[in-house]
């Protein structure tokens, strides 16, 4: 699966840029409210315009402080999956809860340097895992393999059955970096700057899910 961020989108065409990767599986929307990160980007308001121009699902990445009292507003609008940030969060559990009872997938995201043990048994109760691979707060950041061991971790956990999460991978993917994403177990990939900074972002997330898809054998 490849979610296109728009955060490298034009913003002052987003109908546009949104209408530009026909054929994504996701489209990821980063709300940024410029004390958990430091960059300031869009909030609900916008969600709710695009949920009215695209049939793509929309995966809304909260890096905000207060996720306790926003994120299941973005699920009732309409959004798809909803992402929290587990260092913001009071209860985790509770705004899981409250995401799915909304109609949304629960998801739950980890910055580069905090550990995937510390959350097990939280991401029971969770639909995603979004692992971080760069610092969140801005885009066209270099990929942190590191992150990777994250990665693979939790793909052993679902493999095994002691997790149901859907993988994704936030920060730097493009087409150098997709492939080892992939084998270490990735199911969607979020990608800003390599979807939009194409000539053809449509074909850009064609190229790399068949890329991440032989990456995994599942070509």
């Amino acid at each position: 699966m490849i979610a296109p961020s728009i955060l490298s989108a034009d913003f002052a065409r987003l109908a546009d840029e949104v209408a530009a990767v026909r054929g994504a599986e996701w489209l990821h929307v980063d709300v940024m409210d410029a004390h958990f990160v430091p960059n300031l980007t869009i909030g609900l308001p916008v969600v709710e315009a695009l949920l009215g121009v695209t049939d793509i699902p929309l995966d809304c990445h909260l890096m905000i402080d207060d996720p306790d009292t926003w994120a299941v507003r973005y699920a009732k609008a309409g959004a798809h999956n909803v992402t929290i940030h587990i260092e913001a969060a009071d209860d985790p559990l509770r705004i899981a809860d409250e995401l799915r009872a909304a109609g949304a997938l629960a998801g739950l995201a980890i910055k580069p340097k905090t550990p995937l043990e510390a959350y097990i048994e939280v991401l029971r109760h969770y639909d995603t895992l979004l692992v971080m691979s760069v610092e969140p707060g801005f885009g066209g950041q270099r990929f942190i393999p590191e992150v990777l061991d994250k990665v693979r971790a939790a793909r052993r956990l679902v493999d095994s059955g002691e997790l149901s999460v859907l993988v994704e991978i936030d920060g730097g993917i493009n087409e150098e970096t997709i492939e080892q994403a992939a084998e270490a177990g990735v199911d969607c990939f979020v990608a800003g700057s390599a979807v939009y900074g194409a000539d053809d972002p449509a074909t850009m997330v064609a190229v790399l899910r068949d890329l991440a898809a032989a990456a995994a054998g599942r070509d």
